[in-house]
């Protein structure tokens, strides 16, 4: 028996009391045991602290009737409402990477705010499609309503001109007029948001095919039967009698029933949403996670992903910081360290896998995207990469998909402060299970490091060669230095040939020979006619010649050595 109703996700995301859950309530025929927070704490503060899921079906629509001719199809809503708690982001970023199309909530009397658009740099990392719902409509006079529902329309359209969602639908309504304590009041615009949902439902790419991976919610025991994880399928399919695994706890358990919304089903796939019974599993053990075909989902503890930086975060993004890695479904403390592919010829069109056979560049920081405007104006001398990448190294052991989404944030920053924390997101492309990944894998990636020493001349031995100071310190080992090239500010070109004396100091070779100004220079010697004083006072006047040894090291090369071009 196939499922019967295609199902389509859509996330209801906005900021902390722009009325998602009212919107979720008003919409939906079906509850899940996860929907509208069934957390005590959420019911006493009157705030979403969780996801929540609901349901609610309609005809399937005419751009549709193509894809499902059979008459009875229905096509299935699922509203995962997600809560808009600043404190809460993670959950959100968990939410948002199920769902096909975005409703974005927004308190028609407050406009956009700062978790509004947090939810909006989600959406647009997770999401190709949006619908602005303005809510609480009747919290404004009605000779008063039309012009500002007007007036917040044109602020939304200007606010989303530079995103992917500009010219969104934006439709009004009062999910629960009155406010939460009022009883029997109709809610207003719900048939026009259903008809612009229709409007906007696309048949998503679904995939019976791979691996199977769920995204559990929530868990619960029913006595007689066993445990019930509900949740969506991310990728693949599962059946009845199947073995899954539970990588968090290394158990497996075969699946003894299903169900999609209290409706029983032989099989789920890619984009359902379902509730899986298992036996002998206690569901306190599982609140949240990942269920997956047995290998499915290894457990890393540092990774390499493809990176870019996040438009709307105003502060550096320095390699070697921590911050807050979501990768996939879970959240830990992670630093990272950037590089980037400065070659365009060595770029491949392949966005899934890590290329080690190529050469990067350790940068200090993370480079935004530069628009325009800011290319017209940058200096032309800027280098920036066509690629960048970052390495995560997570403070505890991860598991998640391969390929997974990855958000970083910092979100130790003070919620009441008016600045967007998703600083950076990217794909998983290459997972670390190996607990000595630092010795196995990255000595493989070759990340390179421009290293420039600088010196000085402090005397001339003979017209080939010089004596050089300040460039090493005392204690360095010379032997590891000798035959690298240096350059003269002058002009020449030399070769390190060993120390010189115990101070530091370094003899060095020029092959072709020393400019006769810069032999005269330091040799010592005196030009005719011209007195002591005269001389010192001649050389004071010039700048010293300075030497340049510039080399390059791979970062991660346990043996650390010199590179010249």
């Amino acid at each position: 028996m196939a499922a019967p109703i295609f199902n389509f996700n859509v996330g209801v995301l906005g900021h902390v009391d722009s009325g998602k859950t009212s919107l979720c309530k008003a919409l939906s025929t079906v509850e899940s045991t996860a929907s509208f927070d069934k957390n005590p704490q959420s019911r006493e503060r009157g705030i979403t602290l969780d996801l929540g899921f609901s349901s609610f079906s309609v005809d399937v629509p005419d751009q549709l009737r193509s894809d499902f001719p059979e008459p009875d199809n229905q096509l299935q809503y699922t509203l995962v409402d997600c809560p808009g708690h600043a404190s809460l982001i993670r959950t959100i970023i968990g939410g948002a990477q199920i769902i096909d199309l975005m409703m974005l909530v927004v308190d028609v009397t407050k406009g956009m705010q700062t978790q509004t658009a947090e939810c909006l740099v989600i959406g647009e990392i997770t999401c190709n499609h949006m619908i602005v719902v303005l809510n609480k409509v009747d919290m404004v006079p009605e000779e008063k309503r039309q012009a500002t529902i007007d007036k917040m329309k044109k602020r939304m359209h200007k606010t989303l001109e530079t995103t992917r969602f500009r010219d969104c639908s934006i439709c009004a309504v009062a999910a629960k007029p009155g406010g939460p304590d009022a009883d029997n009041n109709e809610s207003i615009g719900m048939t026009e948001l259903i008809n612009t949902l229709k409007a906007h439902t696309y048949k998503p790419k679904r995939d019976r095919g791979g691996d199977f991976i769920f995204s559990v919610d929530h868990c619960f025991s029913i006595r007689g039967q066993g445990t019930v994880m509900t949740g969506t399928v991310l990728n693949g399919s599962v059946s009845i009698n199947d073995t899954i695994e539970i990588p968090a706890m290394k158990v497996t358990k075969k699946v003894k029933s299903m169900q999609m919304f209290k409706k029983p089903v032989d099989s789920i796939m890619q984009g359902d949403r379902a509730g899986v019974c298992v036996t002998q599993f206690d569901p306190k053990q599982l609140e949240r996670g990942l269920v997956c075909s047995q290998g499915a989902l290894p457990t890393i503890l540092g990774g390499i992903i493809s990176v870019e930086k996040i438009a709307y975060y105003k502060g550096q993004v320095n390699s070697k910081a921590k911050f807050h890695i979501t990768s996939g479904h879970e959240t830990v403390m992670g630093r990272v360290y950037f590089f980037g592919l400065y070659d365009d010829k060595e770029a491949t069109n392949d966005s899934t896998n890590f290329n080690f056979d190529v050469e990067y560049v350790h940068q200090d920081e993370l480079f935004g995207k530069q628009s325009a405007k800011n290319e017209a104006s940058a200096d032309v001398s800027e280098n920036r990469p066509c690629r960048q990448y970052a390495l995560l190294e997570y403070e505890k052991p991860v598991t998640c998909p391969q390929h997974c989404l990855v958000i970083g944030s910092k979100l130790d920053t003070d919620i009441h402060a008016n600045i967007c924390r998703i600083a950076f997101h990217g794909k998983l492309l290459q997972g670390f299970t190996d607990a000595k990944y630092q010795e196995t894998i990255l000595p493989k990636v070759k990340i390179s490091k421009t290293k420039v020493r600088e010196g000085l001349v402090e005397r001339c031995n003979d017209e080939y060669t010089v004596i050089g100071k300040n460039l090493f310190k005392k204690e360095t080992n010379m032997q590891s230095f000798s035959g690298l090239k240096v350059t003269l500010s002058s002009g020449e070109k030399g070769t390190i040939e060993g120390g010189f004396g115990q101070s530091g100091k370094a003899k060095i070779r020029i092959p072709e020979g020393l400019k006769p100004e810069t032999y005269q220079r330091y040799s010592g010697s005196k030009k005719k006619g011209k007195g002591k004083s005269e001389e010192a006072e001649s050389s004071s006047d010039q700048e010293p010649i300075k030497i340049f040894l510039t080399f390059k090291r791979y970062v991660y090369d346990p043996e650390k050595k010199m590179i010249q071009n």
